[in-house]
């Protein structure tokens, strides 16, 4: 083989350890043809992202319910907007009774499966959602998702001690065929007990100091079915795979605090970091009494590279609020809606 030869088959077949520079250039160029032709106004920035995208990356645009009615069909539920830009649909696993830590768990503490598309300047269509299955469904929720093109970039925990055992997927899907990969989820969902859309509870006062506990944690919280809810997003651009993904999108830092009585509360948390946060956040929730769950990815090809450490507490719900203040203030995070 010549010199010519080996350079034309390195440039037909880059090498898998070329540097991130060169394929970004290669990304950048692929995505030029398509870029070009689309109007500038659907290219611009979502409000509430930080800063201009790079050069090469897609960015996500503005939707409205109306855009995502063919997908609510495919999947058998409705759902709703997030910042004019994620389609969101919540499937909380109301059909189960879990106990963790002698603790009867609350649906939306951390039993909620949420799927949600975005769609972006070249038309195409990501999906990136949260599911929650039992240890029996796993694997034929598993085997259901390849069948239909769906990856799965996480197989995780969230609780200690669960009974029955559970676990939670991420799942993520990119294409032209929002439909399709709807028709896939509904197929996946249909293998396992997860119900059918159920009205939630009549939304009543959560039996805690939740002023203490904003004031605590510096965000306002929001009351979901009972969970009192403290929600922070990075600051950063994140993007994956050369999407631009939107604030909130697999990046959340989430605080959820279900009441047990007296102003206790059991907190189920999830912190997103990047590497140089996650000593400093791990001992920061162990000198809060929280227990840690899980260190792990949320996704596979994301910029900068995030991982999230999952704990559990029980305890007074502002004095948990106050020790686990240090744990965000380790993080590059803003509430989330601050913008």
């Amino acid at each position: 083989m010549t010199a010519g030869d080996r350079e034309r088959q390195q440039d037909t077949y880059p090498s898998p350890r070329a540097s991130a520079p060169r394929r970004r250039v290669l990304a950048a160029a692929a995505l030029a043809p398509m870029l070009a032709g689309t109007p500038s106004s659907a290219r611009a920035v979502v409000p509430g992202a930080p800063g201009e995208a790079g050069p090469g990356l897609v960015e996500p645009v503005h939707t409205a319910l109306s855009d995502w009615t063919s997908v609510a069909q495919a999947l058998g539920r409705t759902g709703d907007m997030k910042r004019n830009v994620m389609y969101h649909t919540g499937l909380p696993r109301r059909d189960l009774r879990v106990v963790s830590r002698r603790i009867t768990i609350k649906p939306a503490l951390a039993l909620g499966s949420h799927v949600s598309f975005v769609r972006y300047a070249d038309g195409s269509t990501l999906l990136m959602g949260d599911v929650v299955v039992t240890e029996r469904e796993l694997q034929k929720f598993t085997d259901i998702l390849h069948e239909h093109g769906i990856q799965q970039t996480a197989i995780h925990k969230h609780l200690l001690s669960q009974t029955p055992d559970i676990w939670w997927i991420h799942v993520h899907a990119h294409g032209h065929d929002p439909v399709a990969i709807a028709r896939g989820l509904r197929a996946a969902f249909d293998s396992t007990g997860t119900p059918g859309p159920l009205p939630s509870d009549p939304p009543q006062p959560v039996d805690l100091d939740t002023d203490g506990i904003d004031a605590a944690l510096g965000v306002k919280g929001a009351t979901d079915d009972g969970i009192y809810k403290s929600i922070f997003v990075r600051r950063e651009t994140v993007t994956d795979g050369g999407l631009v993904l939107p604030p909130g999108l697999g990046s959340t830092s989430a605080f959820n605090f279900q009441p047990l009585g007296g102003g206790w509360a059991a907190v189920s948390g999830d912190c997103a970091l990047i590497a140089k946060e996650v000593q400093d956040v791990l001992v920061a929730l162990r000198r809060a009494g929280a227990e840690l769950v899980e260190l792990h990815n949320h996704g596979l090809t994301d910029e900068p590279r995030l991982f999230f450490t999952h704990f559990w507490a029980v305890g007074d719900g502002v004095g948990l609020a106050r020790a686990l203040r240090p744990a965000v203030a380790a993080t590059n995070v803003v509430p989330a809606g601050s913008g």
